[in-house]
């Protein structure tokens, strides 16, 4: 298997180098069965050849095309630390995936395609920006059996058994509304012992954007 590997390298010019064809096989996991014919291999292990195979000549450019898709979860462990360390040298590497926390631990800059057309592309942290929205928990002193009609306009959500308000906001709107719910909270006599806010998962954005109606649709 190593020398498949070799050759795969050489086949596009790049002089005999054991020390990167031992480090790539090592990061992928395959040192140990190096000396391994291909057809004795599990077909997990075979995918990690393909994956070196691609990696032996040390592209400028590479295109990954759901590589880590019906792997283990160690071998996707490992393409991830191996993508981050190309990206890192200066490698391009455009990847496609249905994963989308793969997209959300890797990626600089994200596209999103729906029925083959590409409906959003914009650096990772910008769009997480644009469209992530935020979600304020708040654990009440004492559960709510139902939410008071006095809180309509800030459309809460119950959960915990009542234990928990959840209000989703902007985060870049000029006025989030929280300062207005917080004190309704405390005219009405509801009791809070803790606060806690998380930014909505590029997961979350996804689904936003494919089922959001566009112009001509």
């Amino acid at each position: 298997m190593q020398r498949t590997v070799s050759f795969s390298r050489g086949l596009f010019g790049k002089p005999r180098d054991a020390a990167k064809i031992e480090d790539l096989l090592k990061r992928l996991s395959l040192w140990d069965k190096r000396k391994t014919i291909m057809m004795q291999l599990s077909g997990g292990m075979k995918r990690r050849v393909m994956i070196a195979k691609a990696l032996s000549h040390e592209p400028s450019i590479l295109f990954l095309d759901e590589p880590t898709a019906g792997v283990d979860v160690e071998l996707r462990r490992d393409m991830w630390d191996v993508v981050r360390k190309l990206r890192d040298d200066g490698t391009t590497i455009i990847l496609t995936t249905h994963y989308i926390e793969e997209a959300e631990e890797m990626a600089d800059r994200v596209g999103v395609i729906s029925n083959g057309e590409l409906i959003a592309v914009d650096e990772k942290r910008a769009l997480m920006a644009q469209l992530g929205k935020k979600t304020l928990d708040i654990m009440l002193a004492d559960p709510l059996k139902a939410i008071p009609a006095e809180l309509s306009e800030w459309k809460l959500k119950l959960e915990s058994d009542g234990h928990v308000l959840c209000y989703e906001f902007d985060s870049n709107a000029e006025r989030t509304g929280i300062a207005s719910l917080m004190r309704r909270l405390t005219d009405l006599g509801i009791g809070y012992k803790d606060l806690s806010t998380h930014q909505s998962s590029l997961e979350d954005i996804f689904v936003e954007l494919v089922h959001r109606p566009r112009a001509g649709a």
